[in-house]
């Protein structure tokens, strides 16, 4: 059986098929919301609108590589994260197209949410089925979010640690549009980084699990008012950020002693922070890009895992 898997995120419409048999992906797709130049984000009415257009053509893409007819039940994030009062209107694209899909076909409808997808992706792509059943610490670092997670699979998931303010992709990609690329900004500030052969100490501000980001955001300004380079500032972001996660990290690895740490979210596609993080922190576990991204893959698994149609994931 294939299942399909459906996120309308506040940056990108993606859609995913995944085959219950073979337990793999079959394929997926994404178009990233179109953002005006020096400009941070959309309007919900203007992301929700640009999503409806998105889909039926992504739709038709994805049919060309996989047979839709063997769908047998489609997954959709409702919602940002599962927790009370998580509410986006940019998700109700995505709700629609996946009931009117599921209703056409008289198949199971799914709803899940966009963090429990992300969790469910860097789950599958770590190569371990046990950790669907098991515990771990997640880190879910996104535009969106800076959460520490204690995850039992992507079903059970307790809140440790966050941001107090800024959330991590934020401030990257506030640094991005600053320096003039397009939003998302986070591809464009890493390859800025790498540019950058100099040593560069960051100064993180971190409080137990929990951590505060607006800082970063200054002193990256003040960094480039005086003088640093682009590369220079982008490299500062990226590592302020990695030094900021394993401090949270180690912290809960005091409490969680040997648990894997697994680092989900479009942040977590940086080669300089899984670099700096893989080296400072037992047990981390990065994803391949596709997977770190939003995108619906993890959707897709969990329809699976909600018809008990993938084995491995069933409860």
């Amino acid at each position: 059986m294939l299942t399909l898997g459906i996120d309308t995120s506040n940056y990108a419409t993606s859609l995913a098929v995944f085959d219950t048999n073979a337990g793999e992906v079959v394929c997926d797709c994404k178009k990233f919301l179109p953002v005006k130049p020096g400009q941070l984000g959309l309007r919900q009415s203007d992301a929700l609108f640009h999503h409806t257009a998105a889909l039926p053509e992504l739709l038709r893409q994805l049919g060309t590589k996989a047979d839709l007819d063997r769908v047998g039940a489609v997954g959709v994030s409702a919602r940002p994260r599962p927790v009370e009062g998580s509410y986006m209107p940019c998700f109700l694209a995505g709700v629609s197209a996946a009931t009117a899909f599921s209703l056409g076909r008289a198949i199971p409808l799914v709803q899940t949410t966009h963090q429990q997808g992300h969790i469910a992706a860097a789950l599958y792509a770590a190569g371990d089925a046990r950790l669907f059943s098991a515990p771990s610490l997640v880190f879910h670092v996104s535009g969106g979010t800076t959460d520490l997670l204690l995850c039992h699979g992507a079903d059970s998931i307790t809140p440790l640690g966050t941001s107090s303010d800024l959330y991590a992709g934020q401030a990257v990609d506030r640094l991005g549009v600053k320096l003039g690329f397009a939003f998302p900004a986070g591809t464009y500030v890493s390859e800025e980084a790498l540019l950058c052969d100099e040593t560069v100490r960051p100064k993180a501000s971190v409080r137990g699990m929990n951590c505060s980001l607006s800082g970063l955001e200054n002193q990256c300004t003040q960094l480039l008012a005086g003088g640093k380079s682009p590369a220079y500032v982008c490299k500062y972001c990226l590592l302020c950020i990695g030094q900021t996660l394993v401090r949270m990290a180690n912290t809960a690895l005091e409490q969680y002693h040997g648990l894997p740490v697994v680092f989900a979210g479009g942040v977590m596609s940086s080669d300089l922070i899984r670099t700096y993080v893989t080296h400072r922190v037992p047990g981390a576990v990065f994803v391949p890009g596709k997977f770190a991204s939003d995108n619906a893959i993890g959707v897709s698994i969990l329809a699976a895992k909600e018809n008990r149609a993938w084995p491995n994931l069933s409860t």
